[in-house]
């Protein structure tokens, strides 16, 4: 982690870098360390610019269902302890259950409780991840959105001369994947190392790889503007 850390780090001093994640974006800040980044936490519902400025939150789209979220939780916390392994996960704007320690006999089980749940709150919606259950607002937001939203806060939206490039291994960065297709300009990576339907247009296959792509990434900006860029693999 230190050795990715340390690459991400090397990439924000040449290009300005965001992380967007489902978690919490506190979360996910307290754990990279990194305060040069842009943090976009709960798919992108919470979005900060760097530094430590409270003022430089710049977006949080579904700030009226933090109540909402919250008694949904608890709702949630009581409704799964029956389920060994289940996890519910407050990420403030959005709720994660997550079953990677459940039995699988009991997934069905699981996702039949957390439908329960969520029927009595219509302003929520749900989604499936890499065994995990999510509990969204239900408005129209995304990490594709985030990823416009950055482009717009930084200027570069309008950009003929800049390419954005965003790696992700969720089912949920499709959605970033898909704005950068549809704007014909830019760069989406899938991690994974078998195939699968996407809408990214190169593949990784590990952490390790995006991490070579990274440093990679960075030795040709600090050598030269017109050298080789690094490669990744088309997908086909």
């Amino acid at each position: 982690f230190v050795q990715m850390r340390e690459a991400v780090r090397d990439v924000a001093k040449h290009f300005p870098t965001a992380i967007v994640s489902g978690r919490c974006r506190d979360k996910v800040h307290n754990f990279v360390g990194l305060s040069e980044l842009y943090y976009a936490g709960s798919h992108g519902m919470d979005i900060k610019g760097p530094g430590s400025n409270p003022e430089s939150v710049l977006c949080q789209p579904a700030s009226e269902f933090l109540p909402m979220i919250d008694e949904v939780y608890k709702v949630l916390v009581e409704k799964t302890k029956s389920t060994p392994g289940a996890k519910v996960e407050n990420n403030k704007f959005c709720l994660s259950v997550h079953f990677r320690c459940v039995d699988e006999k009991r997934w069905n089980f699981l996702a039949e409780q957390v439908k329960a749940v969520i029927k009595d709150f219509p302003m929520l919606k749900l989604t499936q991840g890499r065994k995990v259950f999510e509990l969204r607002p239900s408005i129209m937001w995304d990490k594709g959105k985030a990823l416009e939203f950055l482009l717009e806060s930084l200027g570069f939206a309008s950009c003929s001369d800049v390419l954005p490039v965003y790696i992700g291994d969720d089912r949920t960065d499709e959605d970033a994947f898909k704005v950068l297709r549809k704007r014909g300009q830019g760069v989406g990576i899938l991690v994974s190392k078998c195939a699968k339907e996407t809408s990214a247009s190169y593949s990784l296959q590990d952490p390790a790889e995006v991490m070579e792509f990274l440093l990679r990434l960075v030795e040709w900006k600090r050598r030269s503007s017109t050298a080789a860029p690094p490669m990744v693999r088309p997908r086909v």
